[in-house]
């Protein structure tokens, strides 16, 4: 082999193949970090639409459960809160949600209709008496009701002590039949014929903000009666929710328009007549609109967008990605005359 052959065989790379070999690479590089950065985006704005479809379900679904029982009385087939529905023991509820009046609070006090019923517009942090950080511009809902399924309680005979609730502590009950009710705190049981007893309830939803490390983040807030109302949030990224009450202002059961609603309406524009039924108006529906809001920005992102939630427009100017879900309850109980 002669010395041009091996100098030949041990020669390397020239300065321009290095050059053409590494701009190759950084293209084929380029390629695959771009390829690479569209994932990961990709991957944070369908992580970010799953938490808000996931969020804003679930509110919806918490609060159209509960709009769904709202003024169920167990056997009991009045109008709750007149002269049959009385009370036995102390009924002392602490922190008590009281809202637009007595009339408001947790049990009938025979001073007028006793609302199953009411929301408002928060213009304050303090709306009802029992909370002070609600979001200013998002709505407080309160209703009332019994749990559906009535207590089993073990039959006596006559001479025997009345039974006393032990399965569950710290709660109010109403013991009612189709004409009577008297509500009474966990103890013996009062005497009623024929009747069923039932836990009795009172829930109130609102937003507030919570500090959560360096951001503040929305959560849906709900409120439970045990023998004292007690707040807990139930959901994080829940920045707005709104109702507007369907009300059938017709009172002629005889009327083409009785049973249908006429109008939908606002809290902030709702009356004390229309929240108390008077003259034989009632609220037959609910429309429910939630906002969700991610818990964390994302910089990448610009929203300017503007959602409508009824009868108003909510603009936002900020790196959050947005979901607006709304449905209609129909209040069955407000038609229910017997079952």
């Amino acid at each position: 082999m002669t010395k041009n052959e091996i100098n030949k065989k041990q020669r390397g790379f020239s300065l321009l193949e290095l050059m053409i070999s590494l701009a190759v690479g950084l293209v084929l590089f380029a390629g695959v970090m771009s390829i690479f950065v569209g994932m990961r985006t990709t991957t944070a704005e369908t992580t970010g639409y799953g938490e808000l479809q996931e969020n804003g379900r679930f509110a919806i679904s918490v609060l159209s459960d509960d709009l769904l029982r709202q003024n169920f009385w167990g056997s009991y087939v009045g109008t709750f809160g007149g002269a049959a529905i009385t009370r036995s023991g102390a009924l002392a509820v602490g922190n008590e949600c009281t809202g637009a009046g007595l009339n408001n609070g947790t049990f009938p006090n025979g001073i007028g209709p006793f609302r199953t019923l009411w929301g408002e517009t928060v213009t304050n942090a303090d709306p009802m008496g029992c909370f002070d950080d609600a979001r200013l511009g998002s709505d407080v809902i309160q209703i009332k009701r019994v749990l559906a399924s009535p207590l089993e309680i073990p039959a006596v005979p006559p001479a025997q002590p009345v039974p006393v609730i032990a399965t569950v502590t710290d709660n109010f009950f109403l013991v009612t039949n189709m004409t009577n009710g008297i509500l009474f705190p966990k103890g013996a049981v009062p005497n009623l014929s024929n009747a069923q007893v039932w836990q009795y309830q009172h829930h109130v939803y609102y937003v507030r903000d919570e500090p959560q490390g360096t951001d503040t983040v929305p959560v849906l807030m709900q409120g439970q009666l045990t023998t004292r109302m007690s707040f807990a949030p139930i959901i994080d990224g829940i920045e707005m929710i709104r109702f507007m009450y369907g009300v059938d202002t017709d009172t002629n059961p005889t009327a083409a328009g009785y049973g249908i609603v006429d109008a939908f309406i606002s809290a902030d524009n709702m009356t004390s007549d229309l929240w108390d039924n008077a003259g034989g108006t009632r609220i037959l529906a609910v429309k429910i609109y939630v906002l969700a809001r991610n818990v964390l920005p994302d910089n990448k992102y610009e929203n300017k967008s503007t959602y409508k939630l009824g009868d108003i427009d909510y603009t936002v100017d900020d790196n959050y990605r947005r979901l607006l879900f709304s449905s209609t309850i129909t209040l069955y109980n407000s038609q229910i005359t017997a079952w």
